[in-house]
């Protein structure tokens, strides 16, 4: 078995992308609710900043803060998959073929974990959140994602409403052409 290393770094800030299982399945725009819930009970007993979060059918993709002094990624996101796991209605929560293999689980076991480094790290990974919907065919325009914090970063001045209104302007891991 493959020995994965993470990188602990208390209070880091961290780029994640994380995914279903079976990655044909809508369950995370289907369910949304039960997402927000379970992040929302995560943040309550083991608290990090959201710093920006793209929901699509089958996979997501935030950056999160941690506090200082904390470098739990793993409980945190153990918590935010069992959480919503469990308020799945039970035709959702595992395909027939799965039961009938008796197999478990809803989510892919491991997730794509990033450290962010600097500033510029941070606004090229939270640049990569807020195109994706828009990468994967969800919308036209990022700002036309109902799952997604990009919203709040307009709201904040951070980006102009038609931002991304034009893919061929992105280029890379969401990288801003000609800015």
């Amino acid at each position: 078995m493959p020995n994965y290393r993470r990188v602990l770094v208390p209070g880091g800030t961290y780029f994640f992308t994380v995914n279903l299982r079976e990655r044909h399945r809508g369950l995370l725009v289907e369910h949304i609710e039960s997402l927000r819930e379970a992040f929302r009970i995560t943040k309550a007993a083991r608290p990090f900043h959201l710093v920006a979060i793209a929901v699509l059918p089958d996979h997501l993709h935030c950056v999160w803060r941690l506090p200082q002094g904390d470098a739990d990624n793993a409980r945190r996101w153990a918590q935010i998959k069992g959480f919503f796991s469990v308020r799945l209605p039970m035709q959702d929560a595992r395909p027939s073929r799965r039961i009938a293999r008796r197999e478990q689980g809803v989510w892919q076991r491991r997730y794509w974990e990033h450290l962010i480094r600097d500033e510029d790290d941070l606004r090229r990974h939270v640049d990569y959140v807020h195109i994706n919907p828009v990468k994967h065919g969800h919308a036209a325009r990022a700002v036309d994602w109902p799952h997604s914090s990009f919203g709040r970063w307009v709201a904040r001045g951070v980006y102009a409403e038609d931002w991304a209104a034009d893919p061929s302007a992105i280029t890379g891991a969401g990288e801003r052409t000609g800015a």
